[in-house]
Formats: C-alpha cells, structure tokens, sequence
C-alpha cells in the first residue's frame, strides 16, 4: 500500500472528513516519526510495532565487481519490530 492509496483508504472510511485534511494527519505522523528517529528516539506504536535506529560500524567492504577492498563508513539504519498483534494476525491467530 502506498501513501496515497492509505489516504484514499481512510477517507473512504471517514466521509466526514476532507481528503487535504486526511493527507495533513498522515503527513504529520509521517514527519513526527521521522524525527524522532532523527533524534535517536525509539517510536512504539501500541499493538503495530516499534521503529528504531540501529548503528552499524565501520568496515572493509568488496567491490563486487573489482574485488578491490572498500572502506564502508559507519551508518545509521531505520529497523522495524512487528508487534504482538499485528504478528498474530499475520499468522491467523486473532485476537
């Protein structure tokens, strides 16, 4: 599902509210997600699941088409843990 089908989703479900306004809601939680992660905070969402920050260090990588030795800098990746929830529901278990 893609950002735009997410908000044809919900303003099919919530036809008191206007589509710009459902694109304001998703955009901010979007926004406010994104900067925590920024700042190095963990963002739980009760049931869904929890974004995080991971580090990985610096390394030796290949060049997969020279074989050369790379110097890989180290970097900071966004990682995700399905919930409870949503992992039962995935696998048929509902609650």
């Amino acid at each position: 599902m893609t950002k735009s089908e997410l908000i044809l989703r919900l303003s099919e479900k919530n036809p008191h509210l206007f589509q710009r306004d459902i694109e304001r809601i998703v955009n901010a939680i979007f926004e406010s997600i994104t900067l925590a992660l920024a700042r190095g905070q963990r963002v739980e969402l009760r049931g869904f699941g929890a974004f995080s920050v991971k580090k990985r260090d610096a390394r030796t990588g290949r060049n997969p088409r020279t074989g050369e030795a790379v110097e890989v800098a180290e970097k900071f990746i966004p990682f995700f843990k399905t919930g409870k929830q949503l992992r039962d529901r995935l696998n048929g278990e509902e609650q």
